[in-house]
């Protein structure tokens, strides 16, 4: 922990500017005004993410956090400051998982103080775990000024890889996704997630954001991290100077999206005007037929293995030698009886033979199935009684006519690392989702922004087709080629990017995120009490 501030009042010299009159009234609070400075924090941080891109904010918010945390008295303070914060980053910007209940309220009304603060709160003990260790490590080594920050920013990153990877993982709106939306410059900022992946460049945000809490210092120097960003966005312009626009000759893309609403995707008295509204959009007129159609996730009939009506209808409305890449429900082939469920993937030619499949690995905890079945005496929110089994993981489907593509569906693109057959390097990747669950929310809006991400990391294009969007296609530096924007009903024609080499980040994975905060950790306990004595005995 720094120095107590009434201790380093006395070393100061002159009036007390307003950011050290700011840090100290932060410091000294307590009690109810403390820990809902702590949540109003959060709450802004959240504003930084998309749709609000409000990338600036992140400096108020965690230098408010720095100056709170320095008047953390011991740990359990520091790990309920934490808490607090987390609380409000987390219900500021997941509020729209509640909407997924809104669908069939008469079901679930009775889950939504779970789904809408429940998680949060969860969520939010990764939060006050950091605060809590940088108050330890912080009182341990006797440290301040500007390593007390580096300490934090460690923890604070250790803490959000723990979150994508603990109880299956919940990567969603990690800070380096604030340049993901709409921020002028973002796109330059992302370009670093090519080396160390998306925690390395919340680690590196985090640092910028935080580090002008020294200016709130009353002694010793203060250096505003100015470089810091300098040097992720000027990494990411000579990126983007050098990078070419080519396409994969001979594809042309057709995105469909049909935008039905959640109510009407599982009800079957619309299922019949449902699936005609998928055909007529596939078959709509174009300059240039395209040769790859892709319906969003669950779109198609379900057991299209045992519907050949629907594969046959399917067939109709595409070009000559054209594929569908459609979202489904599947089932075990016939001739054996049904007994498991996936939430898959077919690819259907022109005659409407089954190509080949693909299921979702990472499935929804209670979206999907329901952990823990034996003992929680609920039903999944998706329709139907029984859990979807989960496939093997990331394949690499080769289809002949299509370069190899990797399937991804819905949130399967959230989580970094895990998005690629590292045996059999697709050429392209393909998000299909169903955002209808969460309206016009924040929801759909992260999560265009999250799978913007996996196409940087992994230098390979993405291809993103929701039943009511985002839709777009993203080429290997995240760049949009092309978009339908929330809750449009078109069908999108593209052009498919070409990949890039693997990426130092495709090749080392975290291993360059573990560096860095290897090295913060490491820059901290260089500037402990003892070492700075050292020091100076050794200069005298």
């Amino acid at each position: 922990m720094s120095e107590p501030r009434t201790a380093t009042l006395f070393r100061t010299t002159g009036p007390l500017n307003w950011l050290q009159r700011s840090a100290l009234g932060l410091a000294a609070l307590t009690g109810v005004p403390r820990y809902a400075t702590a949540f109003a924090l959060g709450t802004l941080a959240a504003v930084a993410l998309p749709p609000f891109d409000l990338a600036p904010v992140l400096i108020i918010a965690f230098v408010g956090l720095v100056w709170l945390a320095d008047g953390a008295p011991d740990g359990r303070a520091a790990f309920a400051l934490g808490w607090w914060f987390g609380a409000g980053f987390f219900v500021a910007g997941l509020y729209w998982l509640g909407a997924a209940l809104l669908v069939d309220v008469a079901r679930f009304w009775w889950l939504m103080p779970f789904a809408v603060l429940g998680v949060p709160a969860g969520l939010a003990l990764f939060t006050g775990a950091a605060l809590w260790a940088n108050h330890q490590i912080c009182r341990w080594l006797s440290l301040g000024g500007s390593a007390r920050i580096l300490t934090l920013v460690a923890f604070w990153s250790v803490a959000e890889w723990l979150r994508g990877h603990v109880l299956t993982g919940f990567p969603w709106n990690l800070l380096g996704y604030a340049w993901a939306g709409g921020f002028p410059g973002g796109l330059a900022m992302l370009q670093i997630s090519s080396v160390v992946g998306i925690y390395g460049l919340s680690l590196l945000t985090l640092l910028a954001a935080a580090l002008p809490a020294r200016l709130g210092d009353l002694a010793g120097r203060r250096r505003v991290p100015v470089l810091v960003a300098a040097l992720i966005a000027g990494f990411g312009s000579l990126r983007l100077a050098d990078a070419s626009r080519t396409m994969q000759p001979g594809i042309t893309l057709r995105l469909v999206q049909p935008s039905i609403p959640q109510s009407l995707v599982n009800d079957n008295a619309a299922a019949v005007a449902n699936f005609r509204r998928l055909l007529a959009l596939t078959a709509s007129p174009a300059a240039q037929p395209p040769n790859v159609i892709i319906w969003p996730e669950a779109a198609a009939p379900p057991f299209l293995s045992r519907e050949p009506a629907a594969r046959r209808a399917i067939a109709a409305s595409l070009p000559p030698k054209a594929i569908a890449l459609v979202g489904t429900v599947r089932t075990d082939p016939p001739p054996h009886t049904p007994a498991q469920l996936w939430n898959g993937l077919d690819a259907i030619d022109d005659r409407g033979d089954i190509l080949a499949s693909y299921d979702k690995a990472h499935l929804v905890p209670f979206g999907e199935y329901v952990p823990l079945r034996g003992i929680l005496p609920i039903n999944k929110i998706t329709s139907g009684t029984v859990d979807f089994s989960s496939g093997p993981g990331p394949r690499t489907l080769t289809i002949a006519g299509l370069p190899p593509v990797g399937p991804l569906i819905c949130y399967e693109a959230i989580f970094p690392g895990e998005v690629v057959d590292e045996l059999h390097r697709p050429a392209w990747l393909l998000n299909i989702t169903n955002d209808a669950w969460y309206g016009f929310t924040s929801g759909p809006f992260q999560h265009f922004a999250i799978a913007r991400v996996r196409t940087i990391e992994e230098g390979l294009p993405l291809v993103r087709d929701g039943n009511n969007g985002i839709s777009a296609v993203f080429d290997p530096f995240g760049r949009v080629v092309a978009r339908l924007d929330l809750d449009t009903v078109g069908a999108l024609d593209a052009p498919l990017p070409a990949p890039l080499p693997p990426t130092l980040y495709s090749r080392w994975k975290d291993a360059p995120f573990a560096a860095l905060m290897l090295l913060l950790f490491g820059l901290a306990a260089g500037m402990t009490p003892r070492r700075r004595a050292n020091r100076s005995d050794g200069a005298s």
